[in-house]
């Protein structure tokens, strides 16, 4: 019975794990192309893995995966509605370079964020990754507000994320996402190349 049990707790999480993936390139792709409907499917994706991830066992991701679903929705607001200094055309914010004045304050929130998650891992839940886990999310808060603000350096912040997240994946028996995230940090790249030629009004 209890083996019966495991194999449908096995197949869910792999259909889940395919469901996502699907998603996450749709996703990747509308990003490439700096196309606003990306937060329409940062909302979808998230929705999936928030199942995805506490089956696996991944508790920061499941509580990023909250936070990505909401972020998603500043996201669109922030690209359709925001201004950025020296902006003169109305329409989506355009592609700029992250402003240095953030730089600092952007480290000190990510090593709050890593401390945070990581003492909330070890202290509150079973997890055996707790380290790395906390990490990606730490820095994904930082990648997705860069995002949020179309700052050129957020494909650099996420060339990071994937690269260790395509790891974590592996080793926690995810292997469609971990093949994703891989796929992630090549089109990072690539991304970062497109976007800075998209750039009209760069933020010093």
């Amino acid at each position: 019975m209890n083996s019966i049990m495991d194999c449908i707790a096995d197949n869910r999480l792999m259909m889940l794990d395919i469901l996502s993936t699907v998603v996450g390139i749709v996703y990747i792709v509308l990003e490439y192309r700096a196309s606003i409907w990306l937060w329409f499917a940062s909302i979808i994706m998230p929705l999936i893995d928030i199942v995805l991830y506490l089956e696996a066992g991944l508790y920061a991701d499941f509580g990023m995966a909250i936070y990505y679903a909401v972020a998603a929705v500043y996201g669109f607001i922030v690209w359709r509605y925001g201004r950025k200094r020296g902006q003169k055309t109305a329409g989506e914010m355009p592609v700029t370079h992250y402003r240095r004045k953030l730089i600092i304050p952007s480290a000190a929130v990510f090593a709050l964020a890593w401390i945070g998650i990581y003492g909330i891992l070890v202290r509150f839940t079973d997890s055996d990754v707790p380290l790395t886990d906390s990490f990606v999310n730490a820095l994904s808060i930082i990648g997705l507000w860069a995002l949020a603000r179309k700052y050129v350096e957020q494909w650099l912040i996420w060339i990071v994320v994937d690269v260790v997240c395509s790891v974590l994946y592996a080793y926690k028996g995810i292997p469609f996402k971990a093949m994703l995230y891989g796929a992630y940090a090549v089109i990072a790249v690539f991304g970062y190349v497109r976007w800075k030629r998209m750039m009209t009004a760069p933020e010093a």
